[in-house]
């Protein structure tokens, strides 16, 4: 058996099925496409005909496709770049599948994948489940089945591009508070009252008071339950319920 040829990464846009064949996997659900900023689905498969497959169902599902016949293709356009969530083989030739998803984690946190399989059993399907997989699924698989994996693959990224957003949003405001009012605003979100905050700080409430109004001015909140819930979110990413 010949060593599968890498080849250049395609996007549904440059891809085209002849006219005389009806399109693979025809179901769509009419759903709303994703933000098309991170709703780029890569495909990383070495069976062309399936990845062309995939292609056009999720490229009539509203996301946009780039396909690839090898980890080590995909690996190599990352650089730079950002998928909304990968489409994963197990059996790849080079590097395969698994060690791909291991690798994801620290390469590409942010792009969640769904595992594809001829050959799967449940051990490996734990296996890419604790290892962070969104989804395994068998070959031949559902179309809506593969779509909805696509989908919440998609939600985890976004969610998750969102909470990094607080964070960072956070950060910035906190950033600005002087070491004192810092240590006033943890006080606050414990919930002490200005008499304890200023029995622990060595300060009088009437000070407490100045730094209470500087830290909700720097934070941009109006009240301490939107302190509150801007901190949890900030340090607990974003599960504030």
């Amino acid at each position: 058996m010949f060593p599968a040829t890498p080849r250049e990464p395609r996007s549904i846009s440059t891809f085209r099925l002849p006219m005389s064949e009806p399109p693979p996997l025809a179901r769509i659900p009419a759903e709303p496409a994703h933000d098309p900023e991170s709703a780029v689905v890569a495909v990383i498969d070495d069976d062309d005909a399936l990845s062309d497959a995939l292609a056009v169902l999720l490229g009539a599902a509203g996301w946009r496709a780039e396909c690839f016949a090898s980890a080590e293709a995909f690996l190599e356009s990352l650089a730079g770049r950002r998928f909304g969530c990968a489409l994963i083989d197990v059996r790849l030739p080079g590097i395969d599948g698994m060690a791909l998803l291991r690798r994801l984690a620290g390469l590409a946190p942010g792009c969640p994948a769904v595992m594809l399989t001829g050959h799967g059993d449940v051990p490996m399907a734990v296996e890419a489940l604790k290892a962070g997989a969104v989804d395994f699924l068998e070959k031949p698989f559902d179309p809506d089945r593969l779509l909805d994996s696509v989908r919440q693959a998609l939600n985890r990224e976004s969610a998750a591009r969102e909470s990094r957003a607080a964070t960072e949003a956070f950060q910035s405001l906190a950033n600005t508070l002087t070491p004192r009012e810092a240590e006033v605003m943890e006080l606050m979100v414990l919930g002490l009252q200005n008499k304890m905050i200023g029995a622990k700080l060595g300060i009088s409430p009437r000070t407490v008071e100045i730094y209470r109004a500087r830290v909700m001015e720097k934070m941009a909140v109006r009240s301490l339950a939107g302190l509150v819930r801007l901190t949890l979110s900030a340090r607990t990413g974003g599960q504030t319920a």
